[in-house]
């Protein structure tokens, strides 16, 4: 029978699959007799809590990215670390289709007027007209799973769509500078990891190359994104509107961005359906189980 730490709600189906071991609950780093550790994207696994955990043997991540592992400190003491992204894809894609239409046709900023008593009916001139996203151009940064699932969505909305990677992905489409991308574009979609390349890759320059009054969404990770130069540049008008999902410094979000106008603002709820986030317990738990019983 194998420890297994588990840092996230026990749900009931991924209980089922942990079922025979010895599963305690806590934070990274809590039991240092764990076996494996089982923990959320968004939960730091650092190279204290790896060293806390003296018979660890294997990360499993219920979700899409390791940014938060100290893959280094993992691989000194030859643990296994895995991701667990797939059941995501399709719900994080939802979302991210949902932020392009919120944000361009200023869903929240509608809604506010309606609640707080300023909307007078139905009027030729809105006070806040928002853009057309049938028909519009689409650049997506990454062209992982959930970039391919927002394109297929794009498509029944007459969306012209590029891509950008740093390698040729052989499929129609891929431009290989993103300086050419960023000023085609009417919309942006950042779907990418966060690594030492494509942290703050969106900065002030990048912003100022895309095309006054274009929209950016951003589910991937907040880091990507230089949050002051977007703020400038939607209260310059450069940017007509964005719509987060993912911050900086979560869960703090910066006072600035939070009184910038034209945004749609999410707490980082990507993959928050029932359904998802069993499926990606579930995964991450059968992944870890696997591996324990390979005997490695």
């Amino acid at each position: 029978m194998a420890r297994i730490l588990l840092t996230v709600p026990p749900l009931p189906e991924a209980r089922a699959v942990l079922a025979g071991h010895d599963v305690v609950e806590g934070p990274p780093g809590a039991d240092s007799a764990a076996d494996a550790l089982v923990c959320a994207a968004t939960q730091p696994v650092d190279a204290g809590a790896i060293a806390a955990m003296e018979r660890l043997r294997v990360i499993s991540v219920a979700g899409a990215g390791l940014d938060a592992v100290d893959e280094r400190a993992a691989a000194a003491r030859d643990i296994a670390v895995f991701a667990s992204g797939e059941p995501l894809v399709e719900t994080t894609a939802d979302l991210a289709f949902g932020l392009i239409i919120a944000a361009a046709r200023q869903f929240a900023a509608a809604e506010a007027r309606l609640r707080e008593g300023r909307w007078r009916g139905w009027s030729y001139v809105e006070p806040g007209f928002g853009i057309d996203v049938h028909g519009a151009r689409l650049g997506l940064i990454g062209f992982g799973r959930i970039a391919r699932a927002v394109a297929r969505r794009a498509d029944a909305f007459a969306i012209q769509t590029r891509h950008h990677t740093r390698f040729d992905t052989g499929e129609a489409g891929w431009t290989a500078s993103l300086d050419e991308l960023l000023p085609w574009a009417e919309i942006v979609s950042l779907h990418v990891p966060l690594t030492d390349q494509t942290r703050g890759m969106i900065d002030a320059r990048r912003i100022a190359a895309m095309r006054r009054g274009a929209v950016l969404v951003n589910t991937a990770r907040g880091a990507v994104v230089d949050e002051a130069a977007l703020v400038d540049a939607l209260a310059s008008g450069h940017l007509f509107a964005a719509g987060l999902d993912v911050y900086e410094d979560e869960p703090n979000v910066s006072p600035a961005l939070l009184a910038a106008p034209r945004t749609i603002l999410l707490p980082h709820i990507g993959s928050a359906t029932l359904a998802a986030r069993t499926a990606m317990l579930v995964a991450a738990a059968e992944k870890a189980v696997r591996f324990l019983a390979a005997g490695r």
